[in-house]
């Protein structure tokens, strides 16, 4: 998926694991799928899960989750990974990587959830107590978590790229209008909040048809909680919006803001991802598609 990544399978998983936590060398070693983009996910046994980042940008990522995953766990409604042990770069793998404990479940996908509002509703709750939880030495917006939180305006020159490499095959001139309407929306005035700035259907985990846990915090940082009001467009139907915004009692400047979250991301990632992740590819037409039917009400 990217031009920089290493080369990561599950004999460079196994070299790691007997030079560095040679008592778990012995587990049995399963590549997961997944559309995510940054990191490589391996389960060991039946308990634990190895996370190898794929480039250099991801593994800003890591500290970060060795920090404050278990500071915020305790606050939040679902299951979050936790952080069991941090490897090093060793055998041909240049950077440090990270062991979890293993989260039953799978994809949250619509047809996996036996009732769509009541997911939309537990996940507003987990996004309204994520932007509860105090803030101090929280980190803000920057590389390590994609911008997620900064000012909407800060993805202005992206989307205009993104607007011109999508000439012709959507409508940019309706997606166009929809991101500057949402750049004239008054920006977030109050302190930042906690944000997880992610909330896909491959970051959530669904078991035996509840939404049960929310994982991958790259996007971790304080900021505009509008990051993660976009999960109403990047996740959710039109039919269970409604449930998710009564969770999670937010402001209309905030509502609107998170719209444009979604779009922007949508638009951004979608030429970088059309040719080599067709998950995403699909979230991304749907996000855009239901941002503008929205807008056009």
């Amino acid at each position: 998926m990217h031009p920089d990544e290493v080369s990561i399978d599950v004999a460079l998983v196994g070299r790691l694991l007997a030079s560095q936590f040679p008592r778990w060398a012995d587990l049995p070693i399963e590549s997961v799928p997944s559309s995510g983009t940054d990191h490589a996910m391996y389960r060991l046994g039946d308990d634990m899960a190895a996370r190898l980042p794929r480039t250099a940008r991801a593994t800003q990522q890591l500290d970060k989750e060795h920090r404050w995953l278990p500071h915020i766990a305790a606050h939040l409604p679902l299951d979050v990974p936790a952080p069991l042990a941090k490897g090093t770069p060793g055998e041909g793998y240049p950077w440090h990587w990270s062991i979890y404990r293993w989260i039953e479940g799978e994809d949250a996908t619509q047809e996996r959830i036996a009732d769509p509002h009541e997911a939309a509703t537990h996940l507003g709750r987990f996004v309204a107590a994520l932007h509860q939880i105090d803030t101090h030495e929280g980190p803000p917006p920057g590389e390590h978590n994609f911008w997620r939180g900064d000012h909407l305006a800060a993805r202005d020159s992206e989307v205009r790229e993104a607007l011109t490499a999508l000439h012709g095959t959507l409508d940019t001139d309706a997606a166009a209008a929809a991101w500057n309407a949402a750049l004239q929306i008054p920006v977030w005035s109050r302190p930042p909040v906690w944000v997880h700035g992610d909330l896909y259907a491959g970051n959530l985990l669904a078991f035996r048809g509840r939404l049960t846990a929310v994982i991958d915090f790259g996007g971790l940082g304080v900021g505009d909680p509008a990051c993660d009001v976009m999960a109403a467009w990047t996740y959710l139907s039109v039919g269970t919006r409604d449930a998710f915004r009564t969770a999670l009692p937010v402001d209309d400047a905030t509502w609107a803001r998170g719209r444009g979250w979604a779009l922007s991301a949508a638009l951004i990632g979608l030429p970088y991802y059309e040719s080599c992740n067709p998950d995403w590819t699909t979230i991304a037409r749907r996000t855009i598609d239901g941002v503008l039917a929205d807008v056009r009400v």
